[in-house]
């Protein structure tokens, strides 16, 4: 996985004002990383590029929203980059 940190953490700096040393496998995208919904875009859009997926952060959002699961589950980029190698992985199979 640690790969997989360093591509979305590169990533995210690279989308983002935010700090690639600020970045870490426990930071929260958007509560500790500061990520609005144009952030999510960017970073998104780069994602589905580098990886060959398509990231569904808008159903990931509304199922936080409604409760299905914590932001964590998706947000919390330790769980961010587990969710992309999935994808990823049903993108190869």
């Amino acid at each position: 996985m640690s790969s997989t940190f360093d591509r979305l953490a590169d990533i995210i700096a690279e989308n983002t004002d935010v700090e690639r040393d600020a970045i870490t496998m426990d930071s929260h995208l958007t509560e500790d990383l500061g990520l609005d919904s144009i952030d999510m875009f960017d970073v998104t859009f780069a994602i589905d590029k580098a990886f060959d997926v398509e990231v569904p952060v808008e159903e990931w959002a509304e199922k936080v929203e409604k409760g299905e699961v914590p932001a964590e589950h998706y947000f919390l980029m330790r769980n961010f980059c587990a969710r992309i190698e999935e994808l990823a992985a049903q993108a190869s199979a």
